[in-house]
């Protein structure tokens, strides 16, 4: 057993855990967060995707001790004072989503690829994306509500 500090949501984290224990458990079980999914456990489908320093991980592969002094941010902790993040927002007005099991994972993996590539093309949203699975068919609203996202950011192609 470690104690692990990090940053959760914009706030201090410290936890007494396995340092080895996957992120994705520590998370949802330990502290509650539900928002991100246990999908195929093998980092294949994204459903467990979080943010570690701005940066898409699979929580599922990420042992809690890599994210020591790191900042951490799930679903839950992507609004700000009450304020959806911009691609929340265009996931919503797009219908980006039918079962609502893969988007937090997709909605993450937008927000951190969009923070590297402010001006993507559609083929490049596509390829960035392809990681992380949708079953239900939404991947062209998914499309479409990053485009919108990366637009309201005032980076996006038109």
């Amino acid at each position: 057993m470690e104690t692990i500090k990090f940053i959760l949501n914009d706030r201090l984290v410290s936890i007494t855990v396995d340092g080895d224990r996957m992120l994705l458990w520590v998370l949802r079980t330990d502290l509650g967060l539900t928002g991100l999914k246990y999908g195929c456990g093998e980092a294949l489908c994204g459903s467990c995707t979080v943010l570690v320093d701005n940066e898409a991980v699979f929580s599922c592969q990420t042992p809690v001790r890599s994210v020591s002094g790191k900042k951490v941010t799930t679903i839950e902790g992507l609004s700000k004072d009450g304020r959806l993040h911009p691609v929340q927002s265009a996931f919503i007005k797009h219908d980006a989503l039918q079962c609502g099991f893969c988007t937090p994972g997709m909605i993450l993996k937008a927000c951190s690829f969009l923070e590297a590539n402010p001006k993507p093309t559609r083929e490049q949203i596509i390829t960035a994306m392809d990681g992380n699975l949708c079953r239900c068919g939404a991947q062209v609203r998914i499309v479409q509500a990053i485009q919108d996202a990366a637009k309201e950011k005032k980076g996006g192609q038109p």
